[in-house]
């Protein structure tokens, strides 16, 4: 072999080589199968998807204001309650003691009023006739002083008495307060949802989580909602009155309707994720044939726009690819040229779990690649392909 013709079989190899079109075309690879569509007019619903919980918005965690063993119980967990409705009793015995003292009190109070009242009758006769007799020069004024300071004296006495009837009234009206309290009512219609004590135990009044401290919860099964966490980068695109639709992780095929009523303005760091999230409400208008729980685990779909019927194609046969080095991210799809694979560039819109909208790149007519997905990932340009049109569903 002459050195030109060396040459030149040295560059056409290694032009193979560095070309995956050529490698195949010169080495006669198997044509990759593949299935490919054309761009077809699709209605795209965009959403976001987050998960929750499910909640109640009408809830009551019931506490005691005093302390005292539990007499009695009147409900029981599950039971249905109405407002006002009596619930327990804690044992009100000294209480009641209390409430007899008080009001004891408040009598003695009043006796020494009324003593205190006939002593300044009394003094005030008697302050008239030292008056009289003194005016007449037959007392001196040693004796008429001495009565009118006991006049004076016992006025503020009365006064006195006044102050300890109203310290005592309000006494009573502390302890009567108290007793009230040691009968525990239903602050709204709803369930016993939770019941955190027995009949003997002992109800604290305090707001830290102590046994003792929690009664009950009572809760309106009417008022149950589902709370998400969104995304910062999604919570822009929702909006209040957005349809969404729910599913709780007990009826993963029983998806419910529900309507964004409102989304948090503060983000927060939520246990277990990474990143800030926003606390979106979705209430539920349809439940369907769901049995709502609160504290079920649940996802909802929050469509962020209307419906739209626009020109797609299966989101799979979209790549996406980016560059950081270059602050670059393009999508692309490959297309049938006459059974070679075609690598374009081009610009996306709308997006939901299965199809991608295309605003620019190819034409209605052309043929894309839309699967198999192991070989469409696998796909380069130049592949001689084995192409089956598949009709849109």
């Amino acid at each position: 072999m002459t050195i030109p013709k060396l040459l030149l079989t040295l560059l056409v190899l290694g032009a193979a080589a560095g070309s995956p079109f050529l490698y195949r075309y010169l080495f006669d690879v198997d044509a990759v199968e593949v299935n490919v569509a054309t761009v077809a007019q699709r209605v795209i619903s965009p959403s976001i998807l987050a998960s929750g919980f499910l909640a109640h918005e009408e809830e009551v965690m019931l506490s005691s204001e005093v302390i005292g063993k539990v007499s009695e119980l009147f409900v029981e967990e599950g039971d249905r309650v109405r407002q006002e409705q009596l619930l327990l009793q804690i044992d009100d015995k000294n209480f009641i003691a209390g409430l007899e003292q008080s009001e004891a009190s408040v009598r003695i109070n009043t006796i020494d009023i009324q003593r205190q009242e006939v002593r300044i009758g009394n003094l005030e006769r008697q302050f008239d006739r030292s008056q009289s007799l003194y005016e007449r020069d037959l007392i001196g004024e040693e004796e008429f002083d001495s009565v009118r300071n006991q006049l004076d004296l016992a006025r503020i006495d009365l006064l006195s008495a006044r102050e300890r009837l109203a310290q005592a009234e309000a006494q009573l009206d502390q302890v009567l307060d108290q007793l009230s309290k040691t009968q525990v009512t239903s602050p709204i219609e709803g369930v016993i949802t939770s019941l955190d004590i027995k009949v003997g135990e002992t109800a604290i009044a305090s707001s830290t989580n102590i046994p003792g401290s929690s009664l009950m919860t009572i809760a309106n099964p009417a008022s149950i909602y589902t709370e998400v966490l969104v995304d910062e980068a999604d919570v822009a695109n929702i909006e209040i009155g957005q349809r969404a639709e729910i599913v709780a992780i007990a009826y993963p095929d029983q998806p419910m309707q529900g309507v964004v009523r409102f989304i948090a303005n503060t983000a927060k760091v939520a246990q277990g994720r990474q990143g800030l999230s926003f606390t979106v409400k979705i209430d539920i208008t349809n439940p369907g044939q769901v049995v709502l729980r609160p504290g079920m685990s649940c996802r909802a779909e929050i469509f962020t726009s209307q419906d739209q019927r626009v020109a797609a194609v299966p989101i799979q046969a979209v790549i996406f690819e980016e560059d950081r080095s270059e602050l670059r991210s393009d999508y692309y799809i490959f297309v049938n040229d006459g059974g070679v694979a075609r690598k374009t560039k081009i610009e996306v819109g709308l997006s939901d779990d299965e199809y991608q909208e295309l605003l620019s790149g190819v034409d209605n007519n052309v043929e894309i690649v839309v699967g198999p997905n192991q070989e469409l990932r696998q796909l380069l340009d130049g592949d001689r392909l084995d192409a089956t049109l598949i009709a849109p569903n």
